[in-house]
């Protein structure tokens, strides 16, 4: 079968023509192929439609992303499309036009982008079906025929099974009502006809096709009601009379909950029985999987504005009122009440007839913003995150597009709900690296949402206590007739409001630095340093709560031997193994290895094997030592796999089931506890030391959201930071709640480096088994990088006032091997008018060959958060 028809020039009107985008992973189909659209499909075949087509001797799932009428071949050499998936298109038009853009700008194929916007229930996979052959349709329009003397000897067809078998006719009467029908549907409706069934194939009786099927359907429930007046309904009970018990109990339920029930609620035997008597009815409707169907939330009315806030919502209202495209950098400090301006401008959203998108970064931080939301809005708002399993995300995915709801909250990939008209998206905690996807398509949701809104018109309001060196200076720059160089002005037209003090007054919670390098002088070696246990002790006697940052989850970092300086290593990737008490277990972070930790070191058999470094495991269990009766929830993300763990977590502590939340960044942001009046951080300098231009901006970050935990209401609160690295200028402005005086620093540094926000970066990363072939494949890439920028006129140092390319490497990665590869990678950097996403996909254009031959493969990040 060959393929579709490459779009090409308009020369001749035809039948209605679909270009499609088929979901084959690979740069060579990375292009619209035209199909003929089919006469009984054409008026619902819409841009944005999934179909399903031939392509390259199989069924494979596309995108409809043009109609036209026009096409550079005859129309019967086209492909008719096969399948109409959906009745109403997926993808608004809004979208596939967002796709090509981030095709563009992130160097993706367009059907990765278009994939990262439907729900995971959506991502159709390949069936085997089967459906009547010419034969069959003959032989079951004449019902009072045999199957010989209708069939044999016309078509000189003699399968003597087939003709004679008791079973053909019923067997091909059922697929004639399901089809196609799937073959292991078949075999499960008839167990005994496997022969049948493959002589039935065989010999044209049955025709094998192929079909694109979601991987979760609609949920249906089967539902009986009542088929007659409750006015009979006595009389028929008397008429069942007492040996149909049974019966009469089932309609005595029915007439208690108004006349209708789920069938599984009630017996079968007997609602079969009325069903026969014409007394109930049973049909299948359709059910809306509620993941908080078991909530109650309280209602919200909108709060009185302080005059900081106030100010912020008036000019987001006068860009939303106005339906002018416009961004915000909403600079807020923790508790100064970005949730309220959030949600009194959504509502004005609302009012104008037009929906709201709001992104946040973690997943802990939904259970108490979905509260807000609901609480505020009700049944307007759909919750989109991964935690929810399938059904569940594809239904609120479907409240959006079928327009019941007109609000959305979710993490990073929300940004793509359905919606028809925006008019507001909103990113609250905008600086965390969670909204960059680190899989293709490598997007950052911030510009993403830009776009976006771009596209409708709408206000994008990006909310921090913290915000981005990038997003900051950007904003600083806002009106400037100069913007930095590797900034692009449409995206970064981003105007600056602020509210830089606590909601009611309350002030920021002074934060106590301690130096460990002291206690450890003073003899302390134990992983709280007195000031934090002094300040345990005081909230436990107080019954107030703690929130106790650590940055690494596990039990202890690494395992070593202490005679010969053994560390236990992954087999598979560069990185040492992290010790999990609770299994007994030492495990990959990135691959997933694990196995048993050893009693005695595998390269001496010495026993002074030990266990170093601190993890959340080990810092609960030296609490449960030095604090005997205290009670920790520890939230990591070996404890919060499960579906519903973190919500039910932070409901416990929210009740005070708990005078301690232990966690890794998760217990960090967004979360609001009265009770909460001491944040301790157990290694504040953990990420100082990171291979990471980013490093103390991280740090700051951490500290200064952390440390808004405490005191947020009532109480006063206090802050205690453990760090080898008092001085460090991250950590000393984290202390005074002084983000310009870190911001200036930091930009200082930045701008000495010539990185963002100062340039713009590219990461080209490369792996392979054998580590000689790619460390020559890499130095080859660098290369021909060189050559592509130096035929633009771009290859010039970075520190010279034109337009300039760097190429920095191949080097090593800082993690050089994972699962058994390899991995090189080369940095470009660039300044000033240089298309950076155009000279990446010339590359790799050019790289896609060298990945066939040889498997090396390459990948690009544009505006990489992450340089491991």
């Amino acid at each position: 079968m060959s393929f579709g028809t490459e779009s090409g020039f308009e020369e001749e009107r035809h039948g209605l023509v679909a270009q499609v985008i088929v979901d084959v992973s690979s740069k060579a189909t990375n292009r619209p192929f035209d199909y003929a659209v089919p006469d009984d499909i054409a008026s619902w075949v819409e841009v944005g439609s999934r179909v399903g087509v031939p392509f390259g001797g199989r069924t494979v799932q596309g995108f409809v992303i043009r109609l036209s009428h026009y096409t550079d071949v005859p129309l019967h050499r086209l492909k008719p499309l096969q399948q109409l998936l959906d009745v109403v298109p997926p993808l608004p038009p809004d979208l596939v036009e967002l796709a090509q853009w981030m095709s563009a700008r992130y160097v993706c194929t367009q059907t990765a982008a278009l994939q990262a916007m439907i729900p995971g229930a959506m991502k159709g996979k390949r069936e085997k079906a089967v459906q009547l052959g010419e034969d069959a349709i003959i032989f079951l329009q004449h019902p009072h025929h045999s199957a010989a003397s209708l069939l044999g000897e016309q078509l000189e067809l003699r399968p003597a099974s087939v003709l004679d078998h008791p079973l053909t006719r019923e067997l091909l009467a059922y697929v004639k009502r399901h089809e196609p029908i799937a073959a292991p549907k078949l075999l499960q409706a008839f167990p005994d006809a496997a022969r049948l069934i493959k002589e039935a194939v065989q010999h044209g009786w049955l025709v094998e096709t192929e079909r694109i099927k979601d991987r979760i359907g609609v949920k249906k429930l089967k539902r009986v009601q009542l088929a007659v007046e409750q006015a009979e309904l006595n009389e028929l009970l008397e008429a069942l009379g007492s040996r149909a018990q049974r019966q009469r109990e089932v309609l005595a339920q029915l007439l208690e909950f108004g006349g209708e029930l789920p069938l599984k609620d009630l017996n079968t035997s007997a609602v079969k029985a009325l069903q026969a008597k014409g007394y109930v009815v049973v049909d299948e409707v359709e059910v809306m999987r509620d993941p908080f169907a078991h909530r109650q939330f309280q209602p919200s009315r909108p709060l009185p504005l302080t005059e900081e806030q106030q100010g912020v919502f008036d000019s987001l209202i006068e860009a939303l009122d106005a339906e002018r495209h416009q961004s915000f950098l909403l600079h807020g400090v923790t508790g100064s009440g970005k949730t309220e301006v959030y949600l009194q401008a959504i509502d004005c959203c609302l009012q104008s007839g037009r929906e709201a998108i709001v992104l946040v970064p973690e997943i802990s931080l939904t259970p108490q913003m979905v509260e807000r939301f609901k609480g505020r809005f009700g049944s307007k708002v759909a919750v989109l995150h991964s935690r929810l399993s399938q059904g569940e995300r594809y239904d609120e995915w479907r409240k959006i597009r079928e327009r019941r709801v007109q609000v959305a909250i979710g993490a990073r990939s929300a940004v793509f709900a359905p919606f028809a008209r925006i008019g507001l998206i909103i990113m609250d905690e905008e600086h965390e690296t969670s909204y960059k996807q680190e899989e293709t398509p490598k997007y950052h949701a911030r510009d993403v949402a830009i776009e976006r809104a771009r596209q409708h018109g709408a206000v994008v309001v990006l909310g921090s206590a913290t915000p981005s060196m990038e997003t900051y200076y950007a904003a600083r720059l806002y009106g400037s007739d100069t913007l930095p160089r590797g900034l692009e002005p449409p995206a970064w037209n981003l105007a600056s409001v602020a509210m830089p003090t606590r909601v009611g007054g309350r002030e920021l919670p002074p934060v106590t630095i301690v130096d460990m390098r002291e206690q450890l002088k003073l003899g302390n070696r134990s992983m709280f340093s007195a000031p934090l246990e002094k300040a345990l002790e005081e909230r436990l006697e107080r019954n107030e709560q703690t929130v106790l940052l650590l940055n690494r989850r596990g039990y202890s970092t690494f395992v070593m031997c202490r005679t010969c300086g053994y560390v236990a290593q992954c087999p598979e990737c560069d990185i040492s193994l992290t010790y999990h008490m609770k299994t007994g277990h030492m495990r990959c972070h990135y691959c997933g290895h694990a196995e048993r930790a050893p009693s005695v070191c595998p390269s001496c058999e010495s026993e002074h094997i030990r266990y170093f470094g601190t993890g959340t495991q080990r810092v609960e269990e030296q609490l449960a030592r030095r604090f005997p009766g205290i009670r920790v929830i520890r939230m990591d993300v070996d404890t919060t796999s499960e579906k519903g763990s973190h919500e039910r977590m932070l409901q416990q502590f929210r009740e005070r089931k708990a005078d301690v939340l232990l966690g890794t960044q998760m217990v960090a942001k967004g979360l609001d506890f009265p009770y909460v009046t001491l944040v301790g951080v157990i290694a504040a300098d953990s990420a100082l030391h990171m291979p990471d231009f980013r490093a103390a901006e991280k740090t700051f970050q951490l500290l200064t959201q952390v440390a808004g935990r405490a005191g947020r209401h009532d109480l006063p609160g206090e802050v205690v930071v453990q760090t080898y690295a008092p001085e460090h200028y991250s950590v000393l402005h984290a202390s005074k709640h002084d983000y310009a005086a870190f911001a200036s620093d930091e930009l200082r540094h930045r701008r000495n480096q010539i990185v963002p926000p100062f340039c713009r970066l590219a990461l080209l990363s490369m792996t392979h088994e054998q580590l000689p072939l790619l460390v020559r494949v890499a130095e080859n890439a660098a290369m021909r990088l060189k050559e592509l920028a130096e035929q633009h006129g771009w290859l010039k140092p970075l520190d010279s006032h034109a337009d300039a390319v760097d190429i920095l490497g191949p080097v090593a990665s800082p993690i050089p091997r994972i699962k058994n590869r390899y991995r090189f990678q080369c940095v470009i950097k660039c300044r000033g008018n240089v298309d950076l996403s155009g000279l990446m996909a010339e590359a790799m254009a050019e790289f896609d060959s060298i990945s066939k031959e040889q498997d090396i493969w390459f990948s690009v990040d544009i505006d990489p958060q992450m340089m491991m």
